[in-house]
């Protein structure tokens, strides 16, 4: 059973996303919170498996509430996932370098919505196909960030390799493929690249990857 937290300033959103998670079988939502400061505090209350949090709230918009979901450690085990209205702007990359684990449309399918609970509960990094398009054109026009000298050194060989694969959105699956691996020693790759970048999530994988230089978008 996935446990659901929502959190949306707009009660008929709420309404609506509930009643979807609602008919699936292996998802609960346990809570709902109308602005960030209540979705903190209802995810330690309640300890939910997936936090879909919107941006904009009042007490608390959606990144300072997931920057303070993700440096609790007693919510290690929370995933946020943003909803949002916008295919792109500042508030991604903001979201995704506080800890979010990805991004949602609010007019997406339900299908998609129910699938996407799935995703991020496996760990993997939650961007839609536009999203994705749209962040990589992003990253070719900014300049990059500044990040401790050597931070990419950390990293093996192969380490380097499957976050280069992460960040061009392949699965666990596919990383081996490429890499001529099996998903095991895959896996153990992009985990261990998590754990010496100190990135919550394969989202922050990707941010590192693109903002480090590792990837370079074409175009």
């Amino acid at each position: 059973m996935i446990r659901v937290l929502l959190a949306d300033d707009q009660k008929l959103i709420r309404a609506g996303f509930r009643a979807l998670l609602d008919a699936e079988e292996n998802v609960d939502v346990v809570g709902e919170a109308a602005n960030g400061q209540e979705a903190i505090e209802l995810a330690r209350e309640l300890l939910p498996d997936v936090v879909l949090l919107d941006i904009q709230m009042p007490v608390m918009d959606g990144i300072e509430a997931t920057a303070a979901i993700a440096a609790d450690p007693a919510l290690a085990g929370v995933h946020v996932v943003i909803l949002t209205n916008f295919g792109l702007d500042e508030y991604v990359f903001s979201a995704l370098r506080a800890g979010a684990a990805g991004f949602l449309l609010k007019d997406t399918d339900p299908g998609d919505l129910v699938h996407a609970v799935g995703v991020v509960m496996r760990g993997d990094a939650l961007l839609s196909p536009g999203i994705t398009r749209r962040l990589i054109s992003e990253f070719v026009t900014r300049p990059p960030l500044t990040l401790p000298p050597g931070e990419a050194n950390l990293l093996t060989a192969r380490e380097r390799e499957a976050v280069a694969l992460v960040a061009r959105g392949l699965t666990n699956a596919e990383i081996a493929q490429s890499m001529v691996v099996s998903p095991f020693t895959a896996k153990t790759h992009v985990s261990r690249a998590m754990t010496k970048l100190g990135a919550r999530d394969r989202a922050q994988l990707v941010v590192f990857a693109y903002e480090s230089g590792l990837v370079r978008a074409k175009g």
